[in-house]
């Protein structure tokens, strides 16, 4: 007697939480619909928008016009692959971790938004004429703090609550990584002229400390990212903890040289902006070199604070463990 074998196909709907107490339906155009899907259409569109404005009329020189660029260009980019990535359902294929990625990239980009909205009217905007690149660059701003507003939204909306057991870069600690490591960045972008540090030993042991907590704070987030925890000799949270007693201690002693190495004038530098000849460019579109000084200053105390918060918070986790 005949057997006849059916094969039943069973079609599941991948979800993931929007932190809105809804799952937001992946793999489905339906994704778009969804609060987290139609939030990432306008982060896409507002970075879209505000680089397009300022590429059409050229509204961007130097470095920190460069900057703006970057952020506005990157973070467009990154929402168009994230969305590409859930419309098709093709978390499973993406070589990162997707529960970290796209929060931590969310950090980032409101971070990235945050800072072109401030550089980029203060470094440049002021010298702008009135006119069509004026108006053009006055509307870049304003879409770009509305993509900023929307990518701290979905960080909100995805980060862990008080309590909640989940994956590291939702928690407080991760967010910490990210912020260091894009203080870094600005870091890097106000010390990119060599005559900032270059022949002076301890300004350039500074360079050294903000390059060495920069990798050591990438190499934590990467390390979530890839799902590479486990191949650590050591507990994840003590290798935290090391990473955090370890740049606290060395951003102290850069906090320390930085100033008294760029303000005082036994060091032969000039303490006050009115006496740097480089302050009086008639390039307006360059930032001068006592301001870099400073704004290298004012960051460097800033990480210091993250770092601190940083190791307090690890150091808990560790203890609370033991």
């Amino acid at each position: 007697m005949p057997v006849t074998v059916t094969r039943t196909t069973i079609t599941t709907t991948t979800t993931s939480s929007s932190g809105l107490g809804s799952p937001m339906i992946v793999g489905s155009p339906r994704a778009l619909t969804q609060p987290l899907g139609l939030l990432r259409l306008l982060q896409l569109v507002s970075t879209c928008v505000a680089f397009s404005l300022v590429a059409s009329v050229g509204a961007w020189t130097g470095s920190m016009g460069n900057w703006s660029m970057f952020s506005w260009c990157f973070c467009f980019s990154v929402t168009l692959i994230i969305l590409i990535v859930e419309l098709c359902g093709l978390q499973a294929r993406f070589p990162l971790s997707w529960r970290n990625f796209p929060i931590t990239f969310a950090c980032y980009a409101a971070l990235f938004c945050l800072s072109a909205s401030i550089i980029y009217p203060t470094t440049y905007l002021q010298f702008l004429s009135h006119g069509r690149s004026r108006d053009h660059a006055i509307a870049a701003i304003v879409f770009s703090g509305i993509a900023c507003v929307a990518y701290a939204t979905e960080v909100t909306w995805t980060r862990a609550r008080p309590g909640e057991i989940t994956d590291y870069m939702a928690s407080e600690l991760g967010l910490l990584k990210v912020l260091e490591t894009f203080v870094a960045c600005l870091i890097f972008v106000f010390i990119n002229s060599p005559y900032v540090y270059h022949n002076r030993p301890a300004l350039e042991w500074c360079v050294a400390v903000y390059a060495i907590c920069f990798i050591l704070a990438a190499i934590a987030i990467l390390l979530n990212l890839g799902e590479c925890t486990n191949v650590l000799p050591i507990p994840f949270p003590s290798f935290l903890s090391g990473l955090a007693l370890l740049s606290v201690l060395l951003y102290a002693t850069a906090l320390v040289l930085w100033p008294l190495y760029q303000f005082n004038e036994k060091y032969g530098v000039q303490p006050w902006q009115t006496r740097d000849v480089s302050c009086s460019d008639r390039n307006p579109y360059l930032v001068c070199i006592w301001d870099r000084r400073l704004a290298v200053t004012n960051l460097t105390a800033v990480n210091l604070l993250a770092y601190v918060g940083d190791l307090v918070y690890s150091a808990h986790l560790v203890f609370v463990k033991v």
